[in-house]
């Protein structure tokens, strides 16, 4: 999407574990690093079609340990098991923002259906 605001801002607050992002239309949000990582737009987590997304279990620690820009349109995190495939556009990110309460929503009753619990952080 061609019109998609561009960050101005972009901080990784790694005590509360969450990375800020400021655009250009004056929205800001606030992605928990979790969140991120269950929500990555990499094949490993999204899966190759449509219906083949693979379930993030046992993310809630997840951080960030660097973000490499990937041109003027992205940026790709690094996490701490490893993950590293995802490339979120400023797009992706701005869509992850405004949905995010959704998404969050959506992932919490797929792991219900799967029979997981999330273990909440102290």
């Amino acid at each position: 999407m061609k019109d998609t605001p561009k960050p101005v801002e972009i901080n990784l607050h790694q005590k509360s574990r969450v990375l800020e992002i400021s655009y250009s239309d004056g929205e800001r949000f606030e992605l928990s690093y979790e969140f991120m990582r269950v929500h990555s737009p990499s094949a490993e987590v999204q899966g190759h079609g449509p219906g083949q997304g693979v379930l993030q279990i046992g993310k809630e620690d997840a951080m960030i340990t660097h973000i490499e820009p990937v041109g003027h349109y992205a940026i790709q995190p690094t996490f701490d098991d490893g993950h590293d495939t995802g490339i979120y556009s400023w797009e992706t990110l701005y869509d992850l923002g405004k949905n995010r309460d959704r998404y969050w929503q959506a992932y919490l009753d797929k792991l219900q259906q799967a029979g997981h619990t999330r273990r909440e952080k102290d």
